[in-house]
């Protein structure tokens, strides 16, 4: 978006703020009106003083004079007063106005991407730059309003001393008004690209933060880093150009806050020359000194800093917004041809991108998964393991080509609207996977939607945060579970997957699960057990053994492989890689499908990988 159009919408928008705040902004100027009668007094009442009292022999008037001068002093404190009151009735609306914008935006980005990772950048815009806005915005009215009225004030003051005072003053002010007004639009640019870099770093540290050990694992320390420092050299890059900047601004400064006082001061035998009296040049040195340039150097400072970081954050407030697609929220789906039983995945010309700009994640990727195969996903952190089974479980629409499960697409268009509360999973109470302790994102759950508005029976995706709820130990490895589930099924289960001593440790089938006591591990052992007893063809595991050790790893997924269906592992160990029928390695630029022993000769990278691994024993 071009600054001129940036400047249009953050324009729109300020003066649709203002228009319903004329009450808030005439208590403002009413108020600033006794701060120019303030100026004007200090300036003349000095003038008079000398002329009219102690030049003249009248120490009496010019101590009168003084007094006046004094009691616009205490008027102007007054005035402040005043000021600040009216202030708050604009800044604090603004502000909360701010944070609602805010909210609904990272509302309106989730439900337009559910599949995205967390918006990094929410977090700045709700805390850093709305307190950001509120104190330029707060700082930029204060010393605005001031300056107007201290100018007028001050102006009229030279004007009634004499006339021949503006000749000197003026133009020394407009040049070095000019010189400043001509930094404003290249600093906003540089302000505005500097915010862009410090939220793509703190999105991109996150993404690295909750991937070391992916990182770590798969020695990918230098690639995943790489970003991290272009980003921080872009970072100081902005600096520089910012302090370059900032450097001509002062100039500018200078120029408007020193030289009238030095056009005056060099000017005086000229005007005593002309008849303008020692008091008058006295009374506009005062206007200079004490009103006129210390109000234009605040004006200046606070629009070169506080107005164009004010300008940015806000055009960022003001951006458009994603709407959320038309299938969002729940809904429900008529049956599709050919969507039969089983577990097959297919995935034709896929690519997808998080965002119309954005790189590609995955870039026309074909890939069959047969019924009852166990397929291992490989690859650095950040690479698209994650967005591969969102987009299988349907989380996620692709930007291109089709991705079909057991014969149907994987993301059904829905057909009619029901009400929230009467989709099964939407109570938070732990049916579908809504989130740790039925408050909270993410989880064990089905994708998708099937005829009814029910979770879709297809496939299983567990995350690599586990979703256990308050509940019985029984309740929480059957709620995948569409109808009951005998005790002795679920004892086979936990045998098979080795959760049968946690299940003791807990109380029986029927004992309390507190998931705040529970160990990540212990969480997901739990939810792999759920995943192993629901009837889904077609389990996703996103990761969801890496709390586990190497054992007890390797027991689930090999009890998870012997279960009837297909199993997809995201893995973050080589080990589980060589015990899947086939590994997927992403690296960026191309997809590479083979087994494990014949990966090594036609993947670089896996074959790094698998030489890491087995230099770590």
């Amino acid at each position: 978006m071009s600054e001129d159009g940036s400047w249009r919408r953050v324009s729109r928008e300020g003066r649709r703020f203002l228009r319903g705040r004329y009450r808030s902004l005439r208590r403002l100027a009413l108020w600033s009106l006794l701060e120019s009668a303030h100026t004007f007094l200090g300036g003349y009442a000095v003038a008079r003083a000398l002329d009219d009292g102690f030049l003249a022999g009248r120490t009496g008037t010019g101590l009168g004079w003084l007094a006046v001068a004094g009691a616009g002093a205490l008027l102007g404190a007054l005035a402040l007063r005043g000021v600040f009151g009216g202030l708050a009735d604009l800044v604090e609306p603004l502000r909360d106005g701010l944070v609602r914008r805010s909210v609904r935006q990272a509302i309106g980005r989730a439900v337009a991407d559910p599949g995205r990772p967390g918006d990094a950048g929410a977090v700045s815009r709700l805390t850093q730059q709305t307190e950001m806005a509120r104190d330029s915005f707060a700082g930029l009215v204060l010393v605005a309003r001031s300056f107007v009225f201290t100018a007028l004030g001050a102006l009229l003051g030279l004007a009634a001393l004499d006339p021949v005072l503006l000749v000197l003053v003026l133009p020394a002010l407009l040049l070095g008004t000019a010189g400043f007004l001509a930094t404003l639009r290249p600093m906003a640019r540089v302000q505005r690209a500097a915010l862009d870099a410090d939220e793509a770093l703190s999105g991109r540290a996150g993404e690295l933060a909750a991937g070391l050990r992916d990182v770590v694992a798969c020695g990918g320390g230098a690639s995943a880093g790489a970003p991290v420092e272009r980003l921080t050299a872009e970072q100081e890059r902005l600096t520089g150009r910012l302090a370059r900047w900032t450097a001509l601004r002062t100039l500018a400064l200078g120029v408007a806050g020193r030289l009238p006082v030095v056009a005056l001061l060099a000017g005086t035998p000229w005007l005593l020359g002309r008849g303008v009296s020692a008091g008058a040049v006295a009374g506009a040195l005062t206007y200079l000194v004490q009103s006129l340039l210390p109000a234009l150097d605040a004006l200046m400072t606070a629009v070169g800093a506080a107005g164009t970081r004010l300008l940015v954050v806000l055009d960022r407030f003001c951006t458009p917004q994603p709407s959320p697609p038309a299938d969002s929220g729940p809904a429900t789906t008529a049956p599709e041809a050919g969507a039969g039983p089983g577990g097959a995945v297919e995935l034709r010309g896929v690519w997808f991108a998080y965002g119309p700009r954005a790189q590609p994640v995955i870039d026309g990727l074909d890939l069959t998964v047969g019924e009852g195969e166990h397929l291992a996903v490989v690859g650095p952190s950040g690479i698209g393991k994650s967005t591969l089974t969102a987009l299988i479980a349907g989380l996620l629409p692709p930007g291109g080509g089709t991705v079909r499960v057991a014969g149907a697409p994987a993301r059904r268009a829905p057909a009619r609207r029901v009400p929230a509360q009467d989709v099964p999973g939407q109570d938070g109470t732990g049916r579908g996977g809504t989130g740790q302790d039925g408050d909270g994102p993410g989880g064990t759950g089905q994708g998708g939607d099937k005829p009814g508005g029910g979770p879709d029976l297809r496939r299983t995706l567990l995350p690599q945060q586990a979703y256990v709820f308050t509940g019985t130990v029984r309740e929480n490895l059957t709620h995948l579970c569409p109808g009951p589930v005998s005790g002795a099924e679920v004892e086979r289960a936990t045998a098979a997957l080795g959760s049968d001593g946690l299940v003791d440790r807990l109380g029986g089938l029927d004992g309390a699960v507190d998931p705040a006591r529970l160990s990540p591990g212990e969480r997901q052992h739990l939810a792999l057990t759920a995943a192993y007893l629901s009837p889904a063809p077609l389990l996703l595991l996103d990761e969801a053994t890496c709390h586990l050790d190497l054992r007890t790893e390797e027991r689930a997924e090999r009890a998870l492989a012997a279960r009837p269906g297909t199993l997809v592992v995201v893995a973050h160990r080589i080990s589980s890689a060589a015990r899947a029928d086939r590994v997927l390695v992403l690296d960026g630029t191309r997809a590479v499908c083979g087994t494990h022993a014949e990966l090594p000769a036609r993947s670089p990278l896996y074959r790094d990988l698998v030489g890491l691994w087995n230099a770590r024993g």
